[in-house]
């Protein structure tokens, strides 16, 4: 018995050492780096500008201030139409737009002849890397160089228009939006305003 309560009091004093070790290494691991600049905001690499030239940002608030940009734009110009009267809209997106990031890339192939017994046989090998090129400012931080910024992706949009009861103005609307943002006419949605 006594030989079992030393072997655990052991035991214990493994794991203790154990997950002190752990502890310590997660608090290394989360440590931040030095590359931050001085008020914390250091540079992420997102999946998207790692796996396809653009970085897709699709944080709600975005999309919710992107859409009401577009709604807006939009009421003011279909109240010019005659016959619409007064418009209200609603434009839901998929994205708030995409940015594509310029991309350094170095391919390398090499050949190699290999001669067994009156056999030969040729190996090839080609690598490909990427990049990212980062653009500094005046106070010498770096951000991804853009190359391009392509507009959001639209989903759906609702218009309320007193003019709508009008098959001609309702037409007049669809044919607008179709034209503005590139959509089909399914994913338009027209109606009467009381």
């Amino acid at each position: 018995m006594k030989q079992w309560l030393a072997r655990l009091k052991n035991e214990k004093k493994d794991q203790i050492v154990i997950l002190l070790l752990f502890g310590i290494l997660l608090v290394v691991i989360a440590w931040p780096s030095g590359s931050e600049s001085a008020d914390g905001s250091g540079e992420q690499t997102t999946a998207g500008e790692e796996s396809g030239n653009t970085a897709d940002e699709s944080d709600g608030a975005d999309n919710a201030d992107e859409a009401a940009k577009l709604e807006a734009r939009l009421e003011e110009i279909l109240s010019q139409v005659e016959g619409v009267g007064e418009v209200q809209t609603m434009i839901t997106l998929k994205s708030d737009g995409r940015k594509v990031v310029e991309k350094d890339t170095e391919q390398t192939q090499s050949k190699e002849e290999s001669v067994q017994s009156e056999e030969s046989s040729l190996a090839e090998q080609s690598s490909a890397s990427e990049s990212t090129i980062y653009e500094k400012d005046s106070s010498g931080n770096e951000t991804p160089y853009v190359t391009e910024e392509l507009s959001p992706e639209i989903l759906g949009v609702l218009v309320i228009a007193q003019g709508a009861d009008s098959a001609s103005v309702t037409a007049e609307i669809t044919e607008a939006v179709m034209a503005l943002f590139g959509i089909e006419a399914h994913k338009i949605k027209v109606m009467k305003m009381e």
